[in-house]
């Protein structure tokens, strides 16, 4: 048989041989790090035996998909040492995820967080065991028998729900058997660095008519490095939580009397309208128009454009005079009656049409997250209209504009491109036409880029950009959708240089994302001191006391004058708690002011940059702070060795 290698190199073999030694022929250093193996497409366990021609790669714990099964196997090897200190223990489920793995127990008595180090030492010596990982399968009647035997009603349930005739699979590793599926490791040994995070109350298959387990989650690594590495990413993060600094810096609220309906406060109102004026202005720029579309439509208008189909259980509805209406989820059907208002000419296209519209979005309680996850968010929509010799050239307009968006932040970011799914609908011919121009418009600009299969929206393939934030985390924001679906469901048209009428294409395409979840981001990319020209609260005056107030109101008005937003702390404290205060609530500039400075028309300048930048007059620094601020430029943190 032939064997095809990632590289495009292939090796021949006389006999049928598993995965785990193709990896040894190749290399025993690949073998000792291999984790999973990908045939085909299709991940496999290293002890698959291969017995024809096929594409191999063997993958390795940097791939995602060998994370998952390093990951897998050590959520079996938390099961086991749960089982062995608390054998009462019923287990359910324990998958990789992102960032680890969790398993979902039901116990009597629930685990407490210092159960959690016990669990850990335990987990060790199973690794030190190094116990064989061995997969085999049984009838369906028969493992519905052995974990009955084995109490463990959740494990019976999962089984009765297969086919009468399904093989069921099991792994095994010393004496704990478990439902799975794979893949696995060889053995547990190459499980060097995990942590057991955190602990979690999860409804029983995501139902809450089902009773409450305990998730326990975890994160592992093949180096004790690469944990500590991912740990102290975690700790900066909680320190960075939107959350947490969102209220201490008087951005933004939650109220239970609106879940999932954020409240901006004033300081949160001047961010956002930067962020706002920002985006108005490099679209202005760019020829675009802006409009703006109402915030509930009538459901017939969902159901032409195939949202009611395919997105309803997140509709909001209500019925006005007998009918049905739908709160928006998206603004592209607004923005198609917006197009098909009057007649359009080739000589129109193409029309660029932003909108920064207001939708509503229904998510369940449980997956709400501060600004991350709501239901009611400003999504900074664009849809662009055009020809089809234009497709590519406005493609590679987007992505210019995204890059310009994303660079002025500190952001980096990765591409994927995302494909037909299954809940779709459009002729092949047409989702042939769409994937290609974006692969065309990609492969342009030179921008590498990964595909990710079945993920396009239900009218078209789409390219989305990850964000990659100060500590290493990624966001998926800004998005590329390329429709000829909804052009077609609405008959929209256009007058052609030949007289006749002809079919426009559509983009959709977000930068911002959601203007909620892109705030979020961004106080915890910039862990709320946010640059100059962005910061709610730009200079704070800070009078040494009560005798100097009126000079420092001089000052705070020509400050507010010159459009440069401050502050004056009037508060009877010492000047060196009026500055830990300033500093502790991220504000670029304070400007000391007392007798010295009054004397001489003066303001002692200190920054959350430098620290004391010494005496300056106003209109000096006014004029470096307003260079600045038009220039949205962010200045750097002197190190300590540094100042």
């Amino acid at each position: 048989m032939k064997i095809t290698l990632k590289d495009g190199s292939s090796k021949e073999y006389a006999q049928s041989m598993s995965v785990i030694d193709i990896a040894k022929d190749i290399s025993e250093g690949l073998a000792r790090v291999a984790t999973a193996g990908e045939v085909d497409g299709e991940v496999v366990d290293l002890r698959t035996v291969i017995d024809k021609d096929c594409e191999l790669n063997i993958l390795t714990f940097n791939d995602e998909k060998g994370k998952g099964a390093f990951r897998h196997t050590t959520s079996h090897i938390m099961a086991q040492a749960i089982k062995r200190l608390y054998p009462d223990t019923k287990l359910a489920i324990g998958p990789s995820i992102e960032d680890g793995f969790y398993y979902d127990i039901d116990r009597e008595t629930p685990l407490v967080a210092e159960d959690l180090e016990k669990i850990e030492a335990e987990m060790k010596k199973i690794v030190k065991e190094d116990l064989p990982i061995k997969q085999y399968t049984m009838p369906r009647s028969e493992a519905i028998a052995y974990f009955k035997e084995k109490d463990e009603p959740y494990k019976v349930e999962l089984i009765e729900d297969l086919p009468e005739d399904a093989v069921i699979s099991f792994y095994s590793q010393g004496e704990f058997t478990d439902l799975c599926a794979g893949p696995h490791l060889m053995s547990t040994k190459p499980v060097k660095a995990f942590k057991l995070t955190s602990l979690a109350g999860a409804y029983w298959r995501g139902s809450e008519k089902n009773k409450m387990l305990q998730r326990v989650y975890g994160t592992s690594y093949p180096k004790k490095a690469e944990l500590e590495e991912y740990l102290h990413m975690m700790e900066e993060a909680k320190k960075r939580d939107h959350r947490k600094l969102g209220k201490e810096l008087g951005l933004f609220m939650m109220r239970e009397e609106g879940p999932g309906f954020p409240f901006f406060l004033p300081k949160g109102m001047e961010l956002k309208n930067q962020l706002l004026d920002y985006w108005r202005e490099i679209h202005k720029k760019a020829g675009y128009v802006e409009i703006s579309t109402p915030i509930m439509l009538s459901r017939h208008l969902w159901e032409t454009s195939g949202h009611w189909d395919h997105y309803k259980d997140n509709m909001y509805t209500t019925v006005i005079d007998d009918e049905d209406f739908a709160i928006k989820p998206m603004n592209c059907p607004g923005g198609i009656l917006v197009y098909e208002s009057e007649p359009r000419s080739y000589r129109d296209l193409p029309l660029r049409m932003g909108e920064l519209g207001l939708v509503h979005r229904h998510e369940k309680s449980g997956q709400l997250h501060g600004l991350m996850r709501v239901r009611c968010f400003t999504q900074d929509d664009a849809h662009i209209f055009m020809t089809p010799e234009q497709v590519r050239d406005e493609i590679k307009g987007v992505v210019k504009l995204i890059n310009e968006v994303y660079s002025l932040f500190g952001f980096k970011y990765h591409v994927e491109l995302s494909t037909r799914p299954e809940d779709s609908m459009g002729s092949d011919e047409d989702w042939d036409m769409a994937t290609k121009a974006l692969r065309g418009a990609l492969d342009d600009l030179g921008l590498p880029y990964v595909v990710n299969e079945g993920d396009g929206a239900f009218y078209g393939p789409k390219i989305d950009f990850h964000l990659e934030d100060s500590i290493g985390r990624t966001w998926q924001c800004g998005t590329i959708q390329l429709d000829f679906q909804l052009p077609l469901r609405f008959n929209l048209e256009y007058t052609g240089a030949d007289g006749e009428k002809h079919r426009p294409i559509m983009i959709h395409r977000v930068i911002f994302g959601s203007i909620e979840r892109f705030i979020g981001i961004l106080i915890e990319h910039f862990a709320g001191a946010f640059p100059t020209w962005l910061a709610p609260v730009q200079v704070k005056v800070l009078p040494i006391s009560d005798k100097y107030m009126d000079y420092a109101q001089k000052v705070l008005d020509e400050l507010n004058n010159s459009g440069v937003r401050a502050e004056i702390d009037t508060r009877a404290e010492k000047i060196g708690y009026k500055i830990r205060e300033a500093q502790m609530k991220k504000i670029p500039y304070m400007l000391v002011v007392g007798a010295k400075e009054e004397e001489d028309g003066l303001v002692s300048v200190r920054s959350r940059f430098e620290g004391d930048e010494g005496q300056k007059t106003l209109a000096d620094f006014l004029a470096a702070i307003k260079m600045e601020i038009q220039a949205k430029t962010a200045r750097e943190v002197k190190k300590e060795d540094d100042k």
